[in-house]
């Protein structure tokens, strides 16, 4: 008699499945009452998308600053550019580089650099000391033997006389390299007129401008090595031709010309195509105008600059210094590569200890208070110095109006490019102030 119970337990399981059934199915009923607002919901979610973003007012007013310069012929143009982490949060394209041509600014505009050579130059050096070829406190005599026998111009303190007196001690790659060697640009009035008759310092205009020469930068660092100094080897912080005849010391231990140095071992593994001492012909109508501040503090076309010396003159010369020519974008791979450790994506430049000795002061109170100078870098040393970038941020400028700065706390390249000398404006301080005022509207983007 088990036929009765087993129909018992098949009726209890199906009713089991009936109210499970119906528990599902008033929940289904409930859920088509949500529906429409779920609909809502979905499509508010989808056009988001399609939302403005939300205003960036700092960043706007970088803009109006660099538009305002132009509108006030303060300046023909300006180029700008800020990576953080590698990306770029911030490009301006300013006005004119022919203004008088109306020929707009542009991203592939190529500037003269000015100092902001130095860099690589002192890159250069330090890649060759990684290679063990040079030590960094090697005697430049034993790379350039006319610095054997230096002679520095001093001041009797009887008769108040200049005289020429031995050196106290040998010339250095580390005070090449943190411009303490004691060259000038041979312009400082105790040593300027034997310069001037070699055709250095007062002779080329500006003392720096070596590109307008047709000689080799080793015959220049050999006729240097042979003229007075105006302070010590070893002595304070001076501005001159100690990055030039580096460029000559890494000609000889390489066995290469600057120019190709630079190709092979930095600008182009970078992919910097647009970085050269000399413009290509074929690139000559890209190059920006220079024009210089007048008394009134507009700018002046220099008609006698436009083409010479990077595309019509001897371009034979290549300035380790001061000699460049570049774009905003092309020198800030340079940076990035610098602010990455000597490393941009797959390729490696340098070592990390090599960009570690290139941004950290090597002399301090020698260059300048709260400033110090590293192996081809300003360095600030305390925080909010300058404006607000971080402690250890480092950078340098170009005399024809250029100015970067590397700011590894906040992850940042600054690039800013001109064609203004004499350059009388405010320009750099602004927007400088103008871009980390902005710095919490300058993020990259989430992905």
């Amino acid at each position: 008699m088990q036929t009765p119970k087993l129909a018992e337990r098949v009726l209890g399981f199906a009713l089991l499945i009936c109210k499970i059934s119906l528990k599902y199915f008033l929940l289904f009923v409930n859920s088509l009452r949500l529906l429409p607002l779920l609909l809502a919901v979905v499509i508010a979610l989808g056009s988001c998308g399609r939302c403005a973003a939300p205003e960036k007012r700092k960043v706007k007013r970088i803009d109006t600053m660099l538009d305002d310069y132009v509108k006030s012929e303060r300046i023909a143009g300006a180029a700008a550019i800020v990576l953080r982490d590698g990306m770029a949060v911030y490009q301006k394209l300013a006005g004119w580089a022919d203004r008088e041509n109306a020929k707009p600014m542009r991203m592939d505009t190529l500037f003269r650099i000015a100092s902001m050579t130095k860099a690589l130059t002192s890159l250069g050096i330090l890649l060759l000391i990684e290679e063990k070829k040079i030590g960094r406190y090697d005697r430049l005599a034993r790379y350039i033997p006319e610095f054997a026998h230096l002679e520095v111009v001093v001041k009797d303190a009887q008769t108040k006389e200049l005289k020429k007196e031995p050196a106290k001690r040998a010339m250095t790659i580390h005070q090449l390299l943190t411009h303490t060697s004691g060259l000038t640009y041979g312009t400082h009035p105790d040593i300027a007129e034997e310069f001037q008759k070699e055709g250095l310092g007062r002779a080329l205009g500006a003392g720096w401008n070596l590109s307008t020469r047709s000689d080799s930068i080793c015959k220049i660092a050999r006729k240097i090595g042979k003229l007075p100094l105006a302070f010590q080897p070893g002595g304070p912080w001076v501005y001159g031709y100690s990055t030039d005849v580096l460029g000559c010391v890494i000609e000889i231990v390489s066995k290469k010309s600057l120019d190709k140095f630079f190709e092979e071992r930095i600008t182009g593994p970078l992919g910097m195509k647009d970085t050269f001492f000399y413009v290509p012909k074929t690139e000559a109508d890209r190059l920006a105008v220079l024009y210089g501040s007048t008394k009134d503090g507009k700018s002046e076309r220099y008609n006698s600059l436009v083409r010479y010396p990077y595309i019509d003159g001897p371009r034979r010369t290549f300035s380790g210094g001061a000699g460049l020519i570049s774009t905003a974008l092309d020198y800030a791979k340079f940076l990035e590569m610098i602010r990455q450790g000597g490393r941009l994506g797959d390729v490696r430049i340098a070592s990390p200890e090599t960009v570690k000795l290139m941004s950290t002061a090597q002399v301090a109170t020698s260059y300048t208070h709260n400033l110090g100078f590293g192996y081809g870098f300003e360095v600030s040393e305390k925080p909010g110095y300058m404006g607000k970038e971080g402690a250890g941020s480092f950078g340098w400028t170009g005399a024809y109006g250029t100015f970067y700065r590397i700011d590894p706390i906040n992850h940042l390249v600054i690039v800013l490019m001109t064609q203004l000398y004499p350059n009388n404006t405010d320009i750099k301080p602004q927007f400088w102030d103008a871009v980390y005022n902005a710095l919490d509207e300058l993020q990259v983007p989430e992905p």
